[in-house]
């Protein structure tokens, strides 16, 4: 920049590199050679470029120099956002297993799921019951109460069906759809889907009932 420095301030922006008492010697002896103009105020001195050996610009050329520096300034910013982004694919990289390591993690993974399948698949190869007839017997216990509860509460809706549906329509007619949804959600109300039917159809039903009169006869 075109503006006085002292000695201090011309060792500081050379980071210390040539000693004051040199820089100020140095500066002197420019002074005396036309180079530089030495000013003292008080104690201090301060010295400026010569600016009779400064040559004028055109302004034609001093757009051109501002346009170059604009330039130059947009390369800068782009060259650091690619430094940047270039930065952090080489710490993501350096954080990656090398393909050496990926080969240990993956016979270590490969090793570990084959001794895992050879646990589970021992009592099958031993024609050991994955269930006891306990376990079987609970389940199935579970499946005749829960479902005779079920039917009950079906029955018990169906007594008067056509009214509960009456009442249901006069209550949810003037409700959007969802709200109506809503509301039957609230109330823990619960219409047997397609896969009820399904269920109730198949062969799992049909067997459980079958075996359920076998009782009842014996």
């Amino acid at each position: 920049m075109n503006r006085p420095y002292g000695a201090v301030d011309v060792s500081a922006n050379l980071k210390g590199v040539v000693p004051k008492s040199a820089t100020q010697k140095i500066l002197v002896t420019l002074a005396e050679k036309g180079e530089l103009v030495q000013k003292t105020y008080g104690k201090t001195t301060f010295f400026v470029v010569n600016q009779a050996n400064i040559e004028a610009m055109p302004p034609a050329q001093i757009a051109i120099l501002e346009a170059e520096l604009k330039s130059t300034n947009e390369e800068i910013k782009a060259l650091a956002a690619e430094v940047k982004a270039a930065t952090a694919a080489l710490a993501k990289l350096k954080t990656s297993p090398t393909n050496a390591e990926l080969e240990i993690q993956m016979a270590e993974l490969e090793s570990a799921v084959i001794s895992k399948a050879a646990i589970r698949l021992q009592p099958l190869r031993s024609g050991a019951p994955l269930i006891s007839p306990e376990e079987i017997e609970k389940v199935n216990a579970d499946w005749t109460k829960w479902r005779a509860e079920w039917v009950w509460r079906k029955k018990v809706f169906k007594i008067d069906l056509h009214s509960v549906f009456r009442l249901w329509n006069l209550a949810t007619d003037a409700l959007p759809p969802q709200d109506a949804l809503d509301l039957a959600e609230d109330l823990g109300i619960e219409m047997d889907t397609a896969e009820h039917a399904m269920v109730e159809q198949g062969p799992l039903c049909a067997q459980k009932a079958a075996n359920t009169l076998k009782r009842k006869r014996h």
